[in-house]
């Protein structure tokens, strides 16, 4: 008898697909978790199980996703901040749902269509690893913790995202033509700031400065801008513009040539180890400071208060607060910590 499995079946191809490649080692359930009113994809995650011959079923996490994701990510952004919520939400509320489930059914493993890997240190310790280069996922799983790293299968993580799709149709999948989605999953249309305002209690119009305090023009609200943004801001110069500081307390955004961006020094809070215990002195890694490719050579040292002092080899720009630094030995992800500020 194969042991059973519970996989977060999200009615797109990479978990259908996850789906195909897990039953030929486990006794599957896919596990469609509906957002509520924006859900979108509970009739084609259902089509998929069908199809596959699998269980489904269907559990709602609206209240889990308000509490853990909608909330914080409304607070964060009327700071002056741009939050993560997907990486938030991975450990807080989807990854913990398909525990729920794999505890109730007795499954032994929890997958997901994400493009990573795992493995075992030689201590023992759960390890997230980054999936092929052109579609790695590794940064958006970086605040997992042991307890769910060592239950997660992540079945397309020696895949590449074409090769994906060429086995969704040798597979028969009825969702191999469908498009990926790239938003949030709450906010389908990605306009942030409609979604926050929606919500109400955003800032009105202020104004846009220069470092040295001169205005510049309106701005439509500090929610509407994000640090190194440099389209849409409506304010002609001497120069092109880039939002180099949000302060909410006088309502302003401050705009410059960018070159104040550039940082060497960068603080971070609240680190999630993964390779190590803990970090317990200098060592050499390297960063992504955001939701790209691009990492960055840097020496991460221990801070008094408990946090993560990143110092980089090379200047990183616009290392935003509220985003994640993942830090990686090679291929393997140390761990993470959320973006303070330039020390």
């Amino acid at each position: 008898m194969k042991p059973k499995a519970v996989l977060g079946l999200s009615g797109g191809v990479d978990s259908a697909v996850a789906a195909r490649l897990l039953m030929e080692r486990y006794d599957v359930t896919g596990l469609y978790l509906s957002i509520g009113p924006e859900a979108a994809g509970e009739a084609d995650a259902g089509r998929v199980a069908e199809e596959l011959g699998i269980g489904f079923r269907v559990m709602g996490i609206s209240e889990a996703l308000e509490r853990h994701v909608k909330s914080p990510f409304a607070v964060e952004y009327l700071s002056g901040r741009t939050p993560l919520p997907c990486a938030r939400c991975n450990h807080l509320v989807k990854f913990p749902a398909l525990l729920a489930l794999a505890d109730e059914t007795g499954a032994e493993a929890i997958a997901t269509g994400h493009y990573a890997r795992t493995g075992r240190g030689p201590d023992g310790r759960a390890l997230l690893r980054k999936g092929m280069p052109a579609n790695d996922q590794s940064y958006m799983l970086a605040r997992l913790p042991q307890e769910i790293l060592r239950r997660v299968v992540f079945p397309l993580g020696d895949y590449e995202k074409s090769t994906v799709r060429e086995l969704a149709r040798s597979f028969g999948i009825p969702v191999a033509q469908k498009p990926d989605s790239m938003e949030i999953c709450f906010i389908p249309d990605n306009d942030y700031a409609a979604w926050l305002d929606r919500r109400g209690g955003t800032p009105p119009p202020g104004d846009f400065i220069a470092p040295d305090g001169r205005v510049l023009g309106r701005h439509r609200g500090f929610h509407h801008y994000t640090l190194g943004q440099g389209r849409g801001l409506g304010v002609s110069g001497p120069h092109r513009y880039y939002v180099s500081a949000i302060d909410p307390a006088a309502n302003t955004v401050t705009l410059s040539d960018g070159s104040d961006l550039m940082a060497r020094r960068i603080l971070c809070r609240e680190p999630n180890w993964i390779a190590v215990p803990e970090l317990d002195g200098p060592r050499e890694v390297t960063a992504r400071f955001r939701h790209a490719r691009t990492e960055t050579p840097c020496t991460i040292s221990p801070t008094a208060d408990g946090g993560v002092l990143a110092e980089a080899h090379a200047p990183v720009r616009a290392p935003t607060p509220g985003q994640l630094a993942v830090f990686y030995d090679n291929d393997v992800v140390l761990g993470s910590a959320w973006i303070a500020g330039q020390a």
